[in-house]
């Protein structure tokens, strides 16, 4: 099973990361368990995280005030990386890791090859463009890493949905914008977010893509870490102890 952990993104304990050991239980309550809420809204023991072969349940302990799972009142529910968990006044996000017999060892010390599909895309596009002129062929590593232009008309912004930066709001002015520790387009605050982080790439209004950089902590899609993977309009992305949303206007 891959790694996993809790990030409780509002409540009492916000910013805090709470690791998954497999094959055991996490109990969350006010006065027992493994994680506790000091909350009044909490239940003593108020609910628990069971593993299973295919990922993680939640089970609702008899709680007074109840346990939602996205928005859903829940005695038992089956999570999903990304599901958004509503304890009291507290809410925690399930995070899921890699596996890692999809870890390539030399991963962080090169950026992460695209997929085929979205490289022989890039090259039509470019082909596209030099109508007219000789034609010219360019290697899939030329077009990483290039500035890209934003398509007209496609508003996009980053907003910040928990951590220290929480509320703020940063706007793409171009097809590409770095996340970092106090770094790029997107600096954030938060120390667990390294300098350069990940990236946003707009390559067109159906094709936009989150990529790691070689983080330390990783980079995280709708909860599910990644390499690289294909944005739509309010995913999520985490990095650090940050939430943000992708909020998009075509």
């Amino acid at each position: 099973m891959p790694t996993a952990f809790l990030k409780i993104v509002s409540g009492a304990r916000q910013g805090l990361n709470v690791p998954l050991a497999e094959g055991e239980p996490l109990v969350i309550g006010r006065k027992r368990g493994d994680l506790l809420l000091d909350d009044p809204l909490v239940s003593g023991a108020h609910a628990q995280l069971l593993p299973r072969e295919d990922g993680w349940v939640i089970q609702d302990m008899g709680s007074t005030n109840g346990t939602l799972v996205d928005g859903r009142l829940v005695r038992e529910a089956a999570l999903r990386p990304g599901s958004e968990i509503s304890i009291g006044s507290s809410r925690l996000v399930l995070f899921i890791g890699l596996a890692e017999s999809s870890v390539d060892p030399g991963q962080a010390a090169r950026p992460a090859s695209r997929p085929q599909a979205e490289i022989a895309w890039l090259l039509d596009e470019e082909l596209a463009e030099s109508r007219g002129g000789a034609e010219r062929t360019r290697s899939p590593a030329d077009v990483i890493d290039q500035d890209l232009r934003l398509p007209p008309g496609l508003n996009a912004v980053v907003e910040v949905m928990a951590g220290v930066d929480a509320g703020k709001v940063y706007r793409f002015t171009r097809g590409n914008i770095t996340i970092g520790r106090r770094h790029g387009e997107v600096p954030l605050s938060d120390l667990e977010v390294s300098r350069r982080h990940s990236v946003v790439e707009v390559f067109g209004r159906e094709m936009i893509f989150l990529r790691d950089l070689g983080s330390t902590n990783g980079t995280y899609h709708n909860g599910r870490q990644i390499v690289i993977s294909r944005l739509d309009d309010g995913d999520t992305i985490g990095v650090g102890r940050s939430v943000m949303k992708l909020r998009i206007n075509r």
